[in-house]
C-alpha cells in the first residue's frame, strides 16, 4: 500500500498532460495560427493561437536544429527522467506534498516535450495572452499555454514548500 502511495501523483501528471493535449488539439483545430479567438476583461485576457520554436521568451527560436535538439528535447528528457526518479523513488527525498508538486511540475513539462517533439518545427502551441500593464517594459505578457502554467505554479508551490517544510534530518 505504502508503494501505491508513493505512485499516486503519477495520476496528476497524467491529468495534467491529457488536459494540456486536450487544449492544444482544441486550439489547432479552432483558431488559425496568429489570430484572436477571444478578448475579455477589457483585454486583460485573449485567447489566440500562437507558435514558439524556442523556450520562455522565445530564447533559442534561432539557434541551430542541433541546438534545439539538444536544449529543447535531450536535456528536458533527462530532466523529466530526474522528475520521476524522485517521486518513484524508494528513498524520502520529498515529501508527500513535495511528490504531489513535483507530479505538477512533471506534467507541464512532459506536455511542453510532447510539442517539442511532435511540433517541433512548427513550435509548441501557446494560446493564453495575459496584459502586464507595461511592467518590465511589457504591455503583454508572453503568450504560453497550460503545461507552461503548470511548471510555474507547481515550481512555484515546490519552492515554498521546501522552504516552510522542517528538516528532520541531520
Amino acid at each position: 500500500m505504502k508503494n501505491a502511495k508513493r505512485y499516486l501523483p503519477l495520476l496528476l501528471t497524467l491529468f495534467l498532460v491529457v488536459f494540456d493535449q486536450i487544449t492544444k488539439v482544441l486550439v489547432m483545430k479552432n483558431i488559425p495560427v496568429d489570430t484572436i479567438a477571444a478578448r475579455y476583461l477589457n483585454d486583460f485576457l485573449i485567447i489566440c493561437h500562437v507558435r514558439n520554436t524556442g523556450a520562455a521568451f522565445s530564447f533559442g527560436a534561432n539557434g541551430s536544429q542541433f541546438f534545439r535538439i539538444l536544449m529543447f528535447i535531450i536535456m528536458p528528457v533527462a530532466l523529466m527522467g530526474a522528475l520521476l526518479w524522485t517521486i518513484v523513488t524508494k528513498r524520502e527525498i520529498l515529501t508527500t506534498v513535495q511528490r504531489w508538486f513535483v507530479a505538477g511540475i512533471l506534467g507541464g513539462g512532459i506536455g511542453t516535450l510532447i510539442d517539442r517533439i511532435f511540433r517541433f518545427h512548427d513550435g509548441v502551441v501557446d494560446f493564453i495572452s495575459v496584459k502586464f500593464f507595461g511592467i518590465l517594459g511589457m504591455d503583454r505578457w508572453p503568450t504560453f499555454n497550460i503545461s507552461d502554467s503548470c511548471v510555474v505554479v507547481f515550481v512555484i508551490l515546490f519552492a515554498v514548500s521546501v522552504l516552510f517544510t522542517k528538516e528532520n534530518k541531520k
